[in-house]
């Protein structure tokens, strides 16, 4: 018995689980069953005698089973429909949720139910596509900003890399169109922009903007605290490159730094964008110009700390070179001779201002060399030529804890080193040789040869000149006639 009942169980339990179809099927068959019994029956009966016999009890008795089958077929399939009409009209609420007002309305004029659902299926779909782009986009803007991150921090010891990161990601995280940072000239009287996003900048040709009062920039600046101006009175009739980056409405935020304004950041959504700046887009730029500002005052403060360094090494360099009165001035000349080869060669400014700074220091190493062997009027012994070329190694190890020194530090340890291997310490070759330490160890051969030394007299112009065509193994022969030659024309 129990069996029995458990047998029931499942069979009920596994049509309650069943698919729409299957019930649909089952429950067609069983409202069909009995008037198809029916009608068998009295084909049969037709076929055999010729003629249809049923009494009046067994043809009532054959309606009412056929109306109880018809029934029962047809409040089961509609109570399943009611169920799915039900559940269609929870996952509606459900899903409008997510839908506007319009989208809503526009279903609504549908009266299928089936219609609505996939309509708002459909819809709903729709929106997860759009939202999975979004996020796509999001994804690769968020690694982007993390790869530029990644670029500001590696590149901190200048600070405008780290500048135009932050203008760039603030402008794309407001919305807005043109970004700029201006910071405070010294005089006060001006803003020099210093880094734009949004616009073609040449940061080679700053910009600059006049405070004056009634300014809404000045006004800013004297309160200390962001607001929302219209571009319009910051344009200039008689300097139009101004204009772009003033156009439509303008959200400034002071970089204030104890109490001091240091600079401004501003937002520009441009005339053809209708939304206006909230009271978050204000406080986001404003946290973020604080923020900037303390980086700002940190970087000034360490070129500050490292230009102290440099002047001091600098002092250090001198020192060294007025130890020696045969090397009397070797650092200048050696300084002037490498410029003389870098602008005849064209290299760029920042080029020529490392060449200029790893001249002055190339022989600071020579401060950890005692003095009875860097004044000694004889040859020097192998001992004692091991320890003298250490120079290049100590004058190396002193700039290097600076992160702004480090484009030195090749030509200040490298200065020795020659094409075929032969120098020092790393017995570089070829290629392994950079152009700027070339140039120096031209430059710095050429002074040893044309200045007196302990152990020989000075040589003529046109012997040191030989002596340096004469090493092609080991010296740049294209750099030393482009030497020779600038010190014949400069002569």
């Amino acid at each position: 018995m129990s069996n029995s009942k458990e047998k029931k169980l499942i069979i009920i339990s596994s049509f309650e689980d069943a698919s729409i179809l299957r019930k649909f099927t089952i429950l067609f068959l069983l409202a069909s069953i009995v008037p198809m019994a029916l009608l068998y029956y009295v084909f049969e009966q037709f076929r055999n005698t010729g003629r249809i016999d049923i009494s009046s009890a067994g043809f009532t008795a054959a309606m009412i089973f056929t109306v109880l089958g018809v029934l029962t077929g047809y409040s089961s399939i509609r109570a399943m429909l009611v169920k799915i009409i039900e559940i269609s009209k929870e996952n509606r609420k459900t899903i409008q949720k997510f839908l506007s007002t319009e989208t809503i309305k526009e279903i609504d004029k549908e009266e299928n139910e089936i219609s609505v659902l996939s309509r708002s299926f459909s819809t709903i779909t729709k929106q997860l596509e759009e939202n999975i782009q979004s996020l796509q986009l999001a994804k690769k803007n968020l690694i982007s900003v993390m790869t530029k991150v990644g670029e500001g921090i590696s590149h901190m010891e200048n600070i405008d890399t780290f500048l135009q990161l932050i203008v760039e990601t603030m402008t794309n995280a407001l919305n807005g169109q043109v970004g700029t940072l201006m910071v405070v000239h010294d005089t006060k009287t001006e803003l020099m922009i210093k880094t734009v996003y949004g616009v073609d900048y040449d940061p080679q040709k700053p910009v600059s903007i006049k405070l004056f009062e009634g300014s809404p920039l000045t006004k800013m600046i004297k309160e200390k605290r962001p607001q929302v101006v219209s571009g319009i009175f910051l344009q200039n009739p008689y300097d139009p490159k101004l204009n772009v980056f003033f156009a439509g409405s303008m959200l400034c935020a002071p970089l204030v730094y104890r109490d001091r304004v240091n600079g401004i950041m501003t937002l520009s959504r441009g005339e053809d964008y209708n939304g206006e700046f909230s009271q978050e887009d204000t406080n986001l730029l404003f946290n973020l110009a604080s923020q900037t500002a303390v980086a700002f005052e940190n970087s000034k403060l360490n070129i500050d700390i490292e230009k102290t360094y440099f002047e001091t090494i600098s002092a250090l360099a001198m020192a060294v070179d007025a130890r020696d009165k045969y090397s009397r001035g070797h650092v200048d000349r050696v300084t002037d001779y490498a410029l003389l080869i870098g602008k005849r060669l064209g290299l760029d400014g920042n080029e020529l201002k490392v060449l200029r700074d790893g001249a002055r220091m190339h022989d600071l190493g020579k401060i950890g060399i005692p003095d009875e062997i860097l004044k000694k009027e004889g040859t020097l012994t192998q001992e004692e030529i091991i320890l003298m070329r250490r120079h290049v190694e100590i004058g190396e190890s002193i700039i290097k804890p600076v992160r702004s020194l480090a484009p030195l530090c090749d030509l200040v340890r490298h200065h020795h080193e020659k094409l075929d291997g032969s120098g020092y310490p790393d017995g570089l070759k070829g290629e392994e040789i950079s152009p700027l330490v070339r140039i120096l160890t031209i430059t710095d051969i050429y002074d040893a040869l044309t200045t007196e030394r302990p152990y020989r007299p000075k040589l003529a112009s046109k012997e040191a000149a030989q002596i340096l065509r004469s090493m092609k193994n080991e010296l740049d022969q294209d750099i030393v006639e482009v030497f020779l030659e600038a010190l014949e024309v400069r002569s």
